[in-house]
């Protein structure tokens, strides 16, 4: 049994969650030691709530407590009073180092503000919440600078960063809401810049962490083996010292001895599977992951858009070094964002976002005078908008300026590269297909109709690749007797 509670505290530091101690458990399948309502010891299926029991009792960090828990009697007439929880700050009496410790002191202490960060609704209880698979990288880190409050995560319609708290508390508008992909992407930059000067070996220590972890599994699955052996054989003595008179106990007793032999067998099987199975050993990395923890500054901004890294493990490693994330729209097209890090540093970004339209960026009437400049040096709209963007302007919906932004730009200005007709072109004699439409009173899809069917006979003027039509009278009339029905065909 402490065995078993000390791998409950082992197990809990490489996931950092109640819910991963649960399903390691379940994956070697084993159990935890429980009492029942009579005090005897019984080995159940771990649960979520066992598992925070034993985390945040304080005597398996060698300490003795009174008075976490308050009696309070809401109404006279309620039958049983709440028990609620104190924090420890509250508790009358707290003295570590008393009884035999599984974890120190500093630890406990360490596990319980873990467990407390990790607590689902962080909005409320203002933590950070465990990692989870959303596509915000940031989700639990990010403040408003506006009020100060914690930002939420909204989905719909993109992933956005919403301060709801003063609309959820005094029903005003929202804060703010700022789109969260041009900030993560900053912060990830950021975060591969401080972290570009890290070179750690710690390929060993990950390899000897997990040969520890799966030695003490496999310990735990032996002696689970044990114990289900001990109690078949300790069965088996009941049965044998019964009294065959007293048939219903006898038989009562060879069930017992029956249900242990079953149990006994199927762990047997399972623990000669694990231990002869051709699978590679659970400590060893693949070559990528070796690669990785050898030169991490420089090889995880490799890794980090592949499928090595899923996306919760993406932001455990942004929490290593990240504390908070604090935003603010300076302007329309700008995020002031201030990253505070693990021991107070802070670094100052300001993150380009989309806006609508060229006339939300400040800018605009600055790069349009730069466009003016560009055009009369002869400049293409391709180079004016490489040298647009190394001086600083943008798009609207891009970092950089477009050739498309360019191009709208210089037409609104009526800079034209190459000046064409604008009217409709008008040949000496002929008629072409809009003009004789505008002549008739009639569409061109209906002459256009015709020249396809065949009523009209006529081909296409080699020089210009339009149907031409002599410009005379008796164009005009032949085709007023087409259109009544008067006429069959009309041949140029």
């Amino acid at each position: 049994m402490q065995a078993r509670l000390a791998l409950v505290f082992e197990t809990f530091w490489p996931g950092r969650s109640a819910r991963q101690v649960v399903d390691s458990f379940k994956r070697h399948a084993l159990l935890l030691p429980r009492r029942d309502r009579c005090g005897d010891v019984v080995w159940k299926a771990p649960r979520v709530a066992a598992v925070l029991a034993l985390l945040k009792h304080p005597a398996y960090a060698s300490a003795f407590t009174y008075g976490r828990t308050r009696t309070v009697r809401r109404e006279a007439t309620q039958r049983r009073p709440s028990l609620p929880r104190l924090p420890q700050e509250a508790w009358r009496i707290c003295m570590p180092n008393v009884y035999p410790a599984y974890i120190s002191w500093e630890t406990s202490l360490q596990m319980q503000a873990m467990l407390q960060d990790h607590h689902a609704e962080y909005d409320r209880n203002q933590t950070r919440g465990i990692p989870r698979p959303g596509k915000a990288l940031l989700h639990g880190l990010v403040y408003c600078g506006e009020c100060g409050h914690k930002m939420v995560v909204q989905y719909k319609g993109g992933t956005r960063y919403i301060c709801n708290y003063l609309r959820q508390q005094y029903r005003t508008p929202v804060c703010q809401y700022i789109a969260a992909d041009p900030v993560d992407t900053r912060v990830v930059d950021a975060f591969f810049q401080a972290l570009a000067p890290v070179e750690l070996d710690v390929y060993a220590q990950a390899v000897a962490k997990r040969q520890q972890q799966a030695e003490r599994l496999a310990k735990a699955q032996a002696q689970h083996v044990e114990r289900l052996r001990y109690e078949a054989a300790y069965c088996e003595r009941q049965f044998r010292h019964v009294d065959p008179a007293h048939r219903h106990v006898a038989a009562e007793l060879e069930h017992a001895w029956e249900v242990a032999l079953q149990a006994l067998k199927q762990a047997e099987a399972a623990y000669q599977q694990r231990t002869q199975a051709g699978t590679p050993p659970e400590h060893a990395l693949s070559p990528t992951l070796q690669a990785a923890f050898r030169a991490i500054g420089a090889k995880l901004p490799e890794l980090w858009p592949t499928d090595v890294l899923s996306q919760a493990q993406r932001k455990a490693l942004l929490r290593c070094l990240i504390d908070k994330v604090v935003i603010q729209r300076a302007r329309r097209d700008q995020i002031h964002t201030r990253i505070v890090w693990r021991g107070g540093e802070t670094t100052t970004l300001e993150v380009p976002v989309a806006v609508g339209a060229l006339t939300d960026l400040p800018t605009a009437p600055q790069m349009a005078q730069q466009i003016r400049v560009l055009f009369a040096e002869g400049k293409s709209d391709d180079e004016m908008a490489r040298q647009l963007t190394q001086q600083g302007y943008r798009s609207p919906s891009q970092p950089t300026v477009l050739p498309s932004t360019v191009k709208g730009i210089r037409l609104k200005l009526g800079l034209l590269h190459n000046r064409s007709q604008s009217h409709p072109r008008r040949i000496a004699g002929s008629l072409t297909v809009p003009q004789l439409a505008k002549a008739l009173a009639i569409t061109p899809h209906w002459v256009y109709h015709q020249i396809k069917r065949g009523t009209v006979a006529i081909t296409r003027d080699a020089a210009t690749g339009l149907y031409l039509f002599p410009d005379t009278p008796q164009t005009l009339e032949a085709f007023r007797q087409l259109r009544a029905g008067q006429r069959t065909e009309w041949r140029s």
